[in-house]
């Protein structure tokens, strides 16, 4: 089979800068790459907010997902990545507000930082599209 190769963009001006995409959709797969917590303007959200962070990556996820033609539905796997792992059970308080019913496989880990050392975590997905 060949598949097109379609890349979604949030129009971060890194994007074509640094090489990345905020999702890649081939075929009925979809990947988001790291999705950090910030605003339209790259300003952090939720400063020191584990939670707020989290809602904001999910956020993020779920308009690059409805502009590949999916949605949080179609989330197979979650990475939630986070800075400190005594803060995962925020995390995931917010990631269930996004992905209860769907209940796809995840993995929780830490790592030392981000790039931007605001940033207390980072979350990544996988999705197929049911079609």
């Amino acid at each position: 089979m060949n598949f097109d190769r379609e890349l979604i963009s949030n129009g971060n001006p890194m994007e074509k800068i640094v090489g990345f995409s905020r999702a890649v959709r081939v075929g009925p797969y979809i990947a988001a790459g790291g999705t950090a917590p910030v605003d339209e303007d790259g300003n952090t959200v939720g400063i020191g907010d584990v939670f707020a962070q989290t809602t904001q990556c999910f956020k993020i996820i779920k308009l690059a997902l409805e502009q590949a033609g999916s949605g949080l539905d179609d989330i197979i796997r979650t990475r939630v990545i986070l800075t400190d792992i005594d803060n995962w059970k925020q995390a995931i308080e917010a990631r269930k507000e996004f992905c209860k019913d769907v209940r796809p496989v995840d993995t929780i880990m830490a790592v030392t930082r981000f790039v931007n050392p605001e940033w207390l975590v980072e979350i990544e997905v996988d999705a197929i599209i049911s079609e």
